[in-house]
């Protein structure tokens, strides 16, 4: 039995192109243009073992001049479009077409730090999604490009593959000392929420730095000229040095990362500064006669150099 398919419009370049790739055309060969400009296509598409008759309409405009299909499904079901900011970087928007359609807008997924609040009417075509996509990745370029500069002009040790979403960045500053970023997406120029890894004695001048300064930070100059200014140092520079320059593995284990976890404790001594996990120093101290521990703090020495040294017992063992 051959059920006839709900009319749906899909973008104008982009059902061109899908057509010009022959993708969706390959896998169903009984869907045929019916015009020369390639705005009409009609046939049968085959799903679970049965036929169904489709005619697709496509606007005759270029709303979605920028606009790439990477990827249709052949029950229509899931498009997947690729856009470009004006900055030249490319995102993905993906679309799941449900049976409301377009009663009820289809599932967005886009790889953003913040949510993609879509405005649907049933009314509204895909064409009206894609602008709002490209609306929202002007909104968020200010954000990319301060991240983008970060990534390009200093060794970033976590995340090792940051995506688009990430807010996140861990900066070498030197030897067993890195700054913790969490930029606000919104206000990408705004000073952001800022935390020290290392031993005392390197991290408390740059604390009091970051401190005394705090009134310089200017939103007119990037993030990452900002923070060179305000900590009064300039951050290893990738042409110079390497990754592994600051990646230091875990004093007892041997290893960088632990279940996702990287060396985050430093013996505070500046002759030492050895780097360790949290869950390999708190059990090393534990299993130690001398050791001694207050509250969820176990205290005790370095395994490198025996000064003194302490570690907070993980939430996940409280």
């Amino acid at each position: 039995m051959r059920f006839e398919q709900e009319r749906r419009s899909l973008p104008a370049r982009a059902g061109r192109e899908m057509a010009g790739s022959g993708a969706l055309l390959r896998q169903c060969p009984l869907l045929l243009p019916q015009n020369r400009e390639g705005s009409v296509y009609e046939g049968f598409v085959t799903v679970q073992d049965r036929d169904f008759h489709i005619r697709i309409l496509l606007p005759s405009d270029f709303q979605l001049k920028n606009a790439r299909v990477v990827y249709v499904d052949t029950g229509l079901n899931t498009i997947k479009l690729k856009g470009e900011d004006s900055c030249g970087r490319q995102h993905l928007i993906t679309l799941k077409l449900n049976a409301k359609y377009p009663t009820e807008p289809p599932n967005c997924f886009v790889d953003f730090p913040v949510e993609f609040a879509l405005s649907w009417i049933p009314q509204s075509s895909l064409i009206d999604i894609y602008n709002q996509f490209l609306a929202a990745l002007e909104s968020l370029k200010e954000f990319w490009n301060a991240m983008d500069e970060i990534d390009e002009k200093t060794w970033v040790l976590e995340p090792e593959n940051p995506t688009r979403s990430a807010t996140m960045r861990r900066i070498a500053i030197g030897n067993n000392v890195s700054i913790n970023l969490e930029v606000d997406p919104r206000h990408p120029t705004m000073l952001p929420e800022c935390y020290f890894l290392g031993a005392d004695h390197v991290v408390n001048p740059l604390r009091t730095k970051l401190n005394n300064n705090m009134h310089l930070w200017d939103p007119d100059i990037t993030l990452l000229q900002n923070l060179k200014e305000v900590l009064e140092t300039d951050f290893p520079s990738r042409a110079v040095l390497e990754k592994t320059d600051f990646t230091m593995d875990c004093g007892i284990c041997y290893a960088y990362r632990l279940d996702g976890a990287i060396p985050d404790q430093v013996c505070g001594d500046s002759r030492c500064g050895q780097p360790f996990h949290q869950a390999c120093l708190f059990e090393w101290l534990q299993g130690l006669s001398s050791s001694r521990q207050s509250f969820n703090v176990i205290f005790g020495e370095c395994p490198y150099c025996n000064k003194p040294i302490s570690v907070k017992m993980s939430m996940k063992k409280l």
